[in-house]
């Protein structure tokens, strides 16, 4: 099966032919992908080199003019090295772009820390008006690419993985999809860790919500969760630990509930290792979340 970031250039590719207002902006990563879009469309494919910062503030300028510019590099990169221009050039000014990211948590162990960005969409969440698309599935990312594009001149961030899920569900860039329905606790699976979410949580009486836009947080759909299924809240992310918990005590102020973050940790694991080893040092593999879930959900065993 190929991988989300295997869809990202032949889909944005494909928009770039069918929208003369989109430009791609790369620093030098990915650039590959592009070369076929480059000698249709070079005055829309453009790569600013090894230059983080100006890969932001180039495409903060294409979009005062009317542009909606795509901007990828690993999520270190785009997020975390060039966040003043994030914040300043686009948000300040109210620029929209569409960041699509790679490797973000542990993608590429070889890379070292450097290439590691678990906080992205954490450092993200202090900012305002931003969409963050976390999905879980190659045909997920192109639905999602396609909405993020297609958002008028909005914020979006698109968070694609080397960890997937074993099939693709109809996401639609707004909902939460309701894959399993219980009487005790919710179960909010993030993006890629839905299949091992349902797997560890198989014989547990709970419902399970598939997130794969997490900003804006679908209050709604929690609510009506926690009407039947209880006011336990797990929530496994393939990012920071927690960053969600706020948005779960937003969607109920005024229901006493319980919210445990599971995630990747704030400590540093100092070795390199594979991604299946970091996910399970992280305790995000299907054994690791099961102990945890079950220790803070009073979830009977179904029948």
């Amino acid at each position: 099966m190929d991988t989300m970031r295997d869809r990202f250039a032949p889909v944005v590719s494909r928009i770039l032919d069918e929208d003369p207002r989109v430009a791609v902006v790369l620093a030098e990563i990915g650039k590959d992908g592009f070369a076929g879009a480059w000698r249709r469309h070079p005055d829309r494919v453009i790569n600013v080199g090894i230059r983080e910062q100006l890969l932001v503030g180039a495409a903060a300028g294409l979009a005062l003019t009317g542009m909606r510019p795509v901007v990828h590099t690993f999520a270190s990169f785009l997020v975390e090295r060039p966040f003043e221009q994030v914040k300043l050039d686009l948000g300040h000014q109210d620029a929209g772009a569409v960041l699509v990211s790679a490797a973000a948590s542990f993608d590429w162990p070889a890379g070292g820390y450097t290439h590691m960005a678990p906080g992205d969409v954490a450092l993200l969440d202090t900012l305002d008006g931003w969409t963050v698309h976390v999905p879980g599935h190659p045909d997920e990312a192109e639905t999602l690419l396609r909405h993020a594009v297609a958002a008028g001149d909005d914020k979006v961030y698109v968070r694609l993985s080397v960890q997937t899920n074993g099939k693709g569900l109809p996401v639609d860039g707004q909902r939460f999809l309701t894959v399993r329905e219980g009487r005790s606790g919710v179960v909010v699976a993030v993006g890629p860790v839905l299949d091992a979410v349902l797997t560890a949580t198989e014989n547990f009486d709970v419902t399970v919500l598939y997130a794969t836009t997490v900003r804006p947080f679908d209050a709604p759909a929690l609510r009506r969760a926690t009407e039947s299924a209880g006011t336990d809240v797990v929530l496994v992310e393939p990012y920071l630990a927690g960053t969600s918990t706020a948005a779960v005590n937003e969607a109920l102020p005024d229901v006493p509930h319980r919210v445990l973050g599971l995630g990747v940790g704030r400590r540093e694991l100092r070795r390199y290792g594979s991604v299946e080893e970091h996910i399970a040092a992280h305790g995000l593999d299907a054994a690791g979340l099961r102990d945890r879930i079950a220790g803070f959900v009073a979830a009977p065993l179904r029948g």
